[in-house]
């Protein structure tokens, strides 16, 4: 059986997960499509889902969404495109086949404010590439490079430029202060972090940027969010949503929302925003960088998911999630693409195998999480202490329980001292 199934394209074997997962049969999962689907639909549906989870045909484009929607997700993460790999390229090879410039040349114009099209081109080019950077590089060093860059263009605003070339050039700043603002927060510099925000929400407002605004009002729901203060993210929520109404960070707005309503333990809240976020995220295109950190990429509706599943305590949905995250945050050579995420969907594995009483595993997935170097500290603490709380709760008097615990409490008064 798992010879036959391991044959099968990777959105049949999704089919076959997300309906087991869920405890129907065939037949229970079209009638579920049926009572998703805006019209009626045909005859023998059964036997074509049966061939569906056989990958004997894909579904077309009528069904693709109509099947994502039936099992709560968005279409790219069960039916993914078929795209190109990024071009390994350095961050120079890149910008010269672009731009036609290097990084040494960028910084000769803008330190002597020779600011043309292909400055602005470069300039924008290598923003990008920092924000991209986000995942996977050392924060710290992105931190100093990141405001290096800031401390070069900051001067250029006292230029006298053309109104258009102005406004490039507040852009990039904004850009540059919301990555710092999100790399200040990772290492537990808070006021840092929220100096960083707030001159990019300056800077949106000078520049008129609402993407800029909605993820400085987003920085704000991750920091309230992370510190307990869920009010407050649905205040912020709700204010980025006003002033971005549309765009790609209201996918954001709208998860930080759902999970500050499952923390509430108000489910009804909760789902609902998660639904408005999933069907925001799929009516927007694929991005041409998805590795960029203020872009919204398919796979992460499935990361918030995850977590909303795993507070209002779904087990079965969040675990699935969960080793789906796990797969797709790895490469093929066992390297973590996006270590953040992966470690999250391991502290949801744990927390769910705690409730289910193997303690040795929950505590393996816990190990294994804080052991990773490129982390967001504030977000590890606030989903490892779940575990925590989960292992204390059930195994008070066990040693590695009290180690786990006290790993943790390492981590927090590291933090608290910066």
């Amino acid at each position: 059986m798992s010879n036959e199934y391991s044959e099968r394209p990777d959105w049949a074997e999704r089919l076959r997960r997300d309906r087991e997962v869920r405890s129907w049969s065939r037949a229970d999962a079209v009638a579920a499509l049926r009572t998703f689907s805006d019209v009626p639909l045909p005859d023998g549906l059964v036997d074509q889902w049966d061939l569906w989870e056989r990958g004997r045909n894909k579904p077309d484009e009528f069904y693709r969404p109509l099947i994502a929607t039936t099992f709560g997700t968005v279409v790219e993460s069960i039916f993914p495109s078929r795209r190109l790999p990024l071009p390994s390229q350095t961050r120079d090879e890149r910008l010269l086949s672009r731009s036609g410039i290097d990084t040494h040349e960028l910084v000769q114009r803008i330190r002597g404010s020779s600011i043309d099209a292909t400055t602005i081109d470069a300039l924008e080019l290598t923003i990008e590439q920092l924000c991209c950077e986000y995942a996977r590089r050392d924060a710290t060093e992105l931190i100093t490079e990141s405001r290096e860059w800031l401390s070069d263009i900051t001067h250029l605003l006292d230029e006298r430029l053309p109104l258009s070339r102005h406004k490039n050039v507040l852009d990039a700043a904004g850009w540059l202060s919301l990555l710092i603002g999100c790399l200040e927060y990772d290492t537990g510099h808070y006021q840092a972090a929220e100096a960083a925000r707030k001159q990019a929400l300056q800077i949106a407002d000078e520049a008129t940027n609402a993407s800029i605004s909605g993820w400085a009002h987003e920085l704000r729901a991750w920091f309230a969010l992370t510190n307990g203060r869920y009010r407050e993210v649905i205040e912020a929520s709700h204010a980025g949503q006003d002033v971005a109404p549309g765009r790609a960070v209201s996918v954001q707005l709208l998860a930080q929302e759902a999970k500050a309503w499952a923390r509430m333990a108000n489910q009804r809240n909760g789902l609902r925003a998660l639904e408005k976020c999933r069907t925001l995220l799929d009516s927007l295109p694929y991005p041409e960088r998805p590795d960029n950190h203020f872009v919204i990429e398919p796979d992460k509706f499935d990361f918030y998911a995850m977590d909303c599943y795993r507070l209002i305590g779904d087990d079965r949905l969040a675990e699935t999630l969960a080793r789906e995250i796990i797969k797709k945050a790895t490469a093929f050579d066992g390297t973590d693409i996006s270590p953040m995420r992966k470690a999250e969907a391991e502290l949801t594995l744990g927390v769910i195998a705690a409730r289910h009483g193997t303690v040795d595993d929950a505590l393996g997935y816990g190990r294994q999480a804080l052991s990773i170097n490129r982390r967001s500290q504030p977000t590890l603490l606030m989903v490892g202490s779940e575990l925590d709380h989960a292992l204390r709760q059930r195994y008070p008097d066990n040693a590695e329980v009290q180690h786990f615990h006290n790993s943790l409490t390492d981590i927090a008064a590291t933090t608290r001292t910066r």
